[in-house]
């Protein structure tokens, strides 16, 4: 008996691994899909004489989709089971990446990144097959490990100019969506139904009627989850997206020079956060949470100050000085702002499967949604504020807005349930799980 239970364990740890490593490299490959615009369309903006409002329409819209349509894939997941949606989510978005290469107006331009914007909806599907496969003692790591999916963005940030200057911008999208339905096809052909789908199937497991998976989306909490979201995964995207623009602009480098430097950003960002993942299941989502608003008020703050030149009426005459961000500065202050939000990005998540292990599609959706409008609303808000301010470094001032609302939000919201609940301040990894579970709460 011992025997062919430790045969049954070996079996599920292998599929667990296969659906996480397949899982991730899918997502890796929507990712790098979802960000593509950030580079064609500066080739776009030139052929265009698109300014920067525009400019900054364009990159956001495939965003807008992407954010949009993770709640229904999310719900659709937990229905139908996270590996179908996501095959076929990424071989029919293949062919809306194939449309933008053949079309040359504006407003095609924009239908067919509504279109290519669907690959930014296979997080949520990713998550609820993903999580169906692991513990909860595990599955920050293991969302983690998948989240570091987002390293697609350093892939396209430095290949896509590589692959722009080898064979055209046209050419470029031709093979990203060649790329991503072959991915669609493997990630099908070698990964299993997750247990809670295949429990389903087989009528051990009585379906969720669709009233019962959104009831929790009526929570204050989860869209104060999703406000952290909003800023670790909405600003990471949007940053993504404009950091090419804006080492272009503001250091006069070429497209080349400024891919490279935009995946120093995206690359570290999407390699910790499985990091993130495993420091939440050890220490607590609430520390993490902390540490990530903590660093990022302080790197907007100074991100956002412009250069700068000062004129002081000294005693023994005039002085001038001036202030300002170097380039070698800037990189190094957003690989460390990365970092942060890529463990947020992890952190966040860690709340979900073990707040609403039933509803992990629905919620992880809403989040992820909301996470993704900030991908679409904040390039359209930093190009527009250019175009108001004339200042290079606003970008960075709303940004810092941003996260301290949240900080201030969260921190009021930890403060005020541990007033509430008696004992709070004891639990050592997520505070308002006491209400979950009072009867033994030293296990969380």
């Amino acid at each position: 008996m011992t025997v062919v239970v430790s045969a049954t364990q070996v079996t599920k740890k292998h599929s667990q691994y296969q659906a996480l490593g397949f899982a991730t490299v899918a997502f890796t490959l929507c990712f790098a899909v979802w960000t593509l615009f950030s580079i064609i369309g500066v080739r776009i903006k030139q052929e265009l004489a698109l300014n920067d409002a525009q400019f900054g329409l364009l990159v956001a819209t495939p965003v807008l989709t992407g954010a949009l349509s993770r709640l229904f894939l999310g719900v659709l997941s937990d229905r139908f089971g996270g590996r179908r949606v996501l095959a076929l989510l990424m071989l029919l978005t293949s062919g809306a990446v194939y449309a933008v290469s053949i079309v040359s107006r504006f407003d095609l331009f924009l239908l067919t990144a509504l279109g290519l914007g669907f690959a930014g909806g296979s997080f949520a599907a990713g998550v609820s097959y993903v999580s169906n496969w692991f513990d909860r003692s595990s599955q920050g790591t293991a969302l983690g490990v998948f989240g570091a999916g987002t390293v697609g963005t350093a892939i396209t940030s430095f290949g896509a100019p590589l692959l722009v200057a080898a064979y055209g911008w046209r050419q470029t999208v031709d093979i990203y969506a060649a790329v991503l339905a072959a991915g669609a096809i493997l990630f099908y052909l070698f990964t299993r139904e997750d247990p809670s789908c295949a429990g389903r199937a087989s009528g051990a497991i009585r379906p969720r009627k669709l009233g019962d998976q959104l009831a929790p989306l009526s929570k204050l909490q989860v869209w104060r989850f999703s406000l952290y979201y909003f800023f670790v995964f909405g600003a990471f995207v949007a940053l993504a997206s404009w950091l090419p623009r804006y080492y272009m602009g503001m250091y006069g480098l070429s497209l080349a020079q400024a891919g490279l430097f935009t995946t120093a950003f995206a690359l570290p960002a999407g390699l910790f956060r499985a990091l993130g993942g495993w420091i939440s299941d050890r220490v607590g989502a609430r520390a993490v949470m902390y540490a990530t608003f903590a660093v990022s008020v302080i790197a907007c703050f100074l991100l956002s100050y412009p250069q700068t030149d000062y004129t002081v009426h000294g005693i023994r005459g005039v002085i001038h000085f001036s202030f300002g961000i170097p380039l070698s500065s800037f990189v190094g202050l957003t690989i460390g702002l990365g970092f942060f939000m890529a463990i947020g990005m992890a952190a966040v998540y860690k709340h979900i499967p073990v707040y609403y292990p039933q509803h992990v599609g629905a919620v992880g959706g809403l989040v992820g949604a909301i996470g993704g409008l900030g991908g679409f609303f904040l390039p359209i808000a930093f190009g527009m504020m250019n175009d108001i301010t004339g200042v290079w470094t606003s970008c960075f001032m709303l940004l810092f807005l941003l996260v301290g609302s949240a900080l201030i939000w969260m921190h009021g919201a930890i403060r005020y349930m541990e007033r509430k609940v008696p004992g709070l301040r004891q639990l050592p990894q997520l505070p308002e799980m006491a209400d979950l579970h009072p009867a033994n709460p030293s296990s969380h």
